[in-house]
């Protein structure tokens, strides 16, 4: 396995759902780091996907570091998953509806190749999974 390069990042106001949701659609955690104080709030995480895709997440409600003007923004993201086969596709989708996740669009062969589906987590984050992996 390679070490990911770029890291979509992410906010959760609830990180515990959006954990719940992230290992639904099939991704496998890496680390959490909890507050020591709220155990609720995640000071970072990550968590990756297949062999070189990976998230980088937090709570939103979480203080910045000293001298950051980071606004954590929940809801914002979109991002695309390739599974395997179109029947990947089918599975990831009814996992991340049963997980809480809100239908986009349901799996749908695609004009230019692969299936395709969309969901859309508790905080609004926009997930496309899909078998198509580009050319």
């Amino acid at each position: 396995m390679t070490k990911p390069t770029v890291f979509h990042s992410l906010a959760f106001r609830d990180a515990d759902a959006g954990i719940a949701f992230l290992t639904a659609l099939g991704f496998e955690e890496r680390l959490t780091v909890r507050n020591e104080t709220d155990p609720s709030m995640v000071e970072h995480a990550q968590f990756y996907w297949g062999d070189n895709g990976a998230i980088m997440f937090g709570s939103a409600q979480r203080p910045n570091e000293p001298g950051s003007d980071w606004e954590r923004r929940v809801g914002v993201a979109s991002c695309y998953l390739v599974v395997p086969t179109d029947a990947d596709v089918d599975a990831a989708y009814e996992r991340a509806i049963a997980a809480g996740g809100t239908s986009l669009q349901a799996p749908v062969d695609q004009d230019y190749g692969g299936r395709g589906c969309g969901v859309a987590d508790s905080e609004g984050n926009q997930w496309s999974i899909g078998s198509y992996a580009g050319e």
